[in-house]
């Protein structure tokens, strides 16, 4: 079981500190009492993430992340989908280094995986919520 990063053919994305990264993620599941089973983060411009969020989804819009969860009983799985286009806007947006966005949308995908929802505000609130201790865990690896 592991986790593993892919760009597509339009992006030619390489995620830095990848060791960290990934005992960054496997801590944040473990610390939800699950498992790592195969997480892949595949990494895509605005429109390929669009042209999927549309076929898959039904959905017309841009977005950060899509996230397929094959997840079964206690182990984590899934494809988790992000558009470099939309994080790069979002940190710019919200004044922030691309890279600590970057972590927040890893973050909130596996997140989704864990069971976190964010349709409803109060479900959004507990999901940044959740979002801001994964990202202290990062912080806490050396």
């Amino acid at each position: 079981m592991a986790i593993h990063f892919h760009s597509s053919e339009q992006i030619k994305f390489h995620v830095k500190q990848i060791r960290k990264t990934k005992n960054w993620i496997k801590e944040l599941i473990q610390s939800y009492h699950k498992q790592l089973g195969d997480i892949n983060y595949i990494f895509q411009s605005d429109e390929e993430l669009l042209e999927l969020n549309k076929s898959a989804l039904n959905h017309d819009y841009y977005t950060d992340i899509i996230t397929f969860d094959y997840c079964d009983d206690t182990t984590i799985s899934g494809d988790l989908f992000i558009s470099i286009d939309r994080v790069k806007e979002n940190a710019l947006n919200f004044a922030v280094p691309f890279e600590h966005e970057l972590r927040r949308v890893m973050a909130h995908g596996v997140l989704h995986l864990l069971g976190h929802k964010d349709k409803s505000e109060s479900d959004s609130k507990k999901m940044r919520s959740a979002e801001d201790k994964a990202l202290d865990l990062f912080q806490s690896f050396t």
